[in-house]
């Protein structure tokens, strides 16, 4: 097969590229306009075996057409995205125009060019604000309701993916809904290398090796135990296995949705425990304000992905999830 990857710099997407890489014969191009991902991530992916790599914005969409036109492409897995929630409420328009817009340019492009399998990096945050327990889980049949335009932008694209599918038959998708994704690759080859990162684990491993003074609780009266945000925390390298489990999965079936998670939650201040005896670090710690756009909980169930497409998750525990995460921003500080 040839597969596209956009946005394979980045943070997932180079995860997923590394298994591709060594687990399978797939042709890989990768394109990325290195806004938020890294060349110095593509250099080390080729150290594993060489593919094409194009500096591309799909902003750019007479470039974009013409990869497609000249490449003739089997399979799209789509990652390049804008990801921040908070920035998102800010700046609505930048979301919907990366996303949203140039989302479904690429899957024009598929059509067009008759590529038949698209893999599409979705999102929890599609699912909103649903009222839930500590105890309940998120199924792919909840209501859709997002509460920022991340998830609107993302949810859009899912639904032009459904509408595409419906009118060109041989046009299939898997769109995975991630929950929150976190650790580094277990070789420590690559790892999330993002600047003024806001992802809890990575924020926590930063302020336990002394990147930062101190971190934040943003909020701590959500209707939780300990009053903070509840989340499922999925391994980096579960969740890059996922995509390949998709890629054989669209071949023989139906397009369709899966959530990506392992089912259990863990609140801010239990990760940031966690963090704290990982490194061994008893670092400071602060409770500000809450942010926009956070839900309380966000639980997955991942009964459909493990039963339908035979995922098993390798890496569900928190500790090694705060350890490769604490290990890989030890190594960018070398």
């Amino acid at each position: 097969m040839k597969i596209l990857i956009t946005g394979g710099a980045g943070y997932i997407g180079s995860h997923v590229a590394k298994h591709i890489l060594k687990e399978t014969n797939f042709e890989l191009t990768i394109v990325d306009n290195l806004s938020t991902g890294f060349l110095r991530t593509i250099e080390t992916l080729k150290t594993i075996r060489d593919f094409e790599f194009i500096k591309l914005d799909l902003s750019n969409w007479n470039d974009t057409q013409n990869l497609f036109k000249t490449h003739g492409f089997d399979a799209v897995i789509h990652f390049a995205a804008s990801l921040i929630v908070p920035e998102s409420v800010e700046n609505p328009l930048k979301y919907y125009l990366n996303n949203t817009s140039n989302g479904m340019h690429l899957i024009k492009c598929c059509i067009d060019y008759g590529v038949d399998y698209f893999i599409f990096s979705s999102t929890a945050a599609v699912y909103g604000q649903p009222e839930l327990s500590a105890k309940d889980r998120i199924k792919e049949t909840h209501p859709t309701e997002p509460i920022n335009p991340y998830g609107k932008s993302k949810l859009f694209v899912e639904n032009i993916l459904k509408d595409a599918a419906e009118a060109h038959k041989g046009f299939r998708y898997v769109a995975l809904r991630y929950f929150n994704v976190a650790g580094a690759d277990k070789e420590g080859l690559i790892g999330q290398s993002t600047k003024n990162a806001t992802h809890l684990i990575k924020v926590a491993a930063q302020t336990a090796l002394g990147k930062r003074d101190k971190m934040f609780i943003f909020g701590d009266d959500y209707p939780t135990p300990d009053g903070t945000c509840i989340r499922d925390y999925i391994d980096v390298d579960d969740l890059a296995v996922a995509h390949l489990k998709a890629l054989e999965y669209i071949k023989n079936n139906k397009s369709d949705v899966f959530n990506c998670g392992y089912g259990k939650g863990f609140s801010v201040k239990e990760v940031i425990q966690t963090m704290k005896e990982v490194s061994g670090n008893d670092f400071r710690v602060e409770i500000t304000q809450r942010r926009a756009g956070d839900p309380a909980i966000l639980v997955a169930d991942n009964t459909k992905i493990t039963q339908l497409m035979g995922w098993k998750p390798l890496y569900n525990d928190l500790k090694l999830i705060c350890k490769t995460a604490l290990d890989w921003e030890r190594k960018l500080s070398n």
